[in-house]
């Protein structure tokens, strides 16, 4: 008992390890994945306190109060609601134990210490989270791009003369054009499953 104690006041508690796929069954993230709607685990990383799992679809953190509670608050990040943003990736020093990954999930800020000998698996989810962060932006700009194509349309479609007899059936008409239009660039810039990206990136 007062080595753990000793551990989580030196804060070594919160130094953690990189988990191998083949154990993914065996933490408690793995209760909380959807996986009835094909969520899987890509990457996780656990101490003593918390677990901070990543997978196709979000960012699930275990959050612990310390190393001897068994008390747990469940956080969940879907990516396509919280931006990711200001990935870094802190090597270690001579001295130092442990690695440090950072990045932003909206306004939200995670600072991760790694154990340094999972330098290798860190540098695979910082590309993979690099990777969605360009994604998002890329895909953020391309909806733009098309809500402001959409409304210089109905702009000029207003300028134009339509008989007083067809101007129901003609609102009809590009009433459904518009909510299809919308509907397929939703579907083709706002991503949910980031799986692909993970498969490429993470190697373990």
């Amino acid at each position: 008992m007062f080595k753990k104690f000793a551990s989580d006041a030196l804060g070594l508690s919160d130094v953690g390890s990189v988990i191998k796929p083949v154990d993914y069954d065996k933490v408690d993230a793995d209760d909380y994945i959807l996986h009835e709607d094909n969520e899987k685990i890509f990457f996780l990383i656990k101490s003593k306190s918390d677990e901070y799992c990543f997978t196709n679809r979000a960012f699930i953190h275990l959050d612990g109060t310390s190393a001897i509670s068994k008390k747990r608050t469940l956080k969940r990040y879907n990516y396509k609601d919280y931006a990711i943003s200001n990935v870094f990736l802190e090597t270690a020093g001579t001295i130092d134990l442990d690695v440090e990954i950072k990045f932003q999930l909206g306004a939200n800020t995670f600072s991760i210490d790694v154990h340094k000998k999972h330098i290798e698996e860190l540098k695979d989810l910082y590309k993979a989270l690099i990777r969605i962060s360009e994604i998002v932006n890329e895909n953020e700009i391309s909806m733009q791009f098309a809500k402001e194509s959409l409304q210089l349309t109905a702009t000029t479609l207003n300028r134009s003369s339509i008989s007083e007899g067809d101007i129901t059936d003609h609102f009809k008409h590009i009433n459904e054009q518009t909510f299809n239009w919308l509907m397929n660039s939703r579907k083709k810039y706002a991503v949910k499953d980031f799986g692909f990206v993970f498969e490429k990136y993470i190697n373990n």
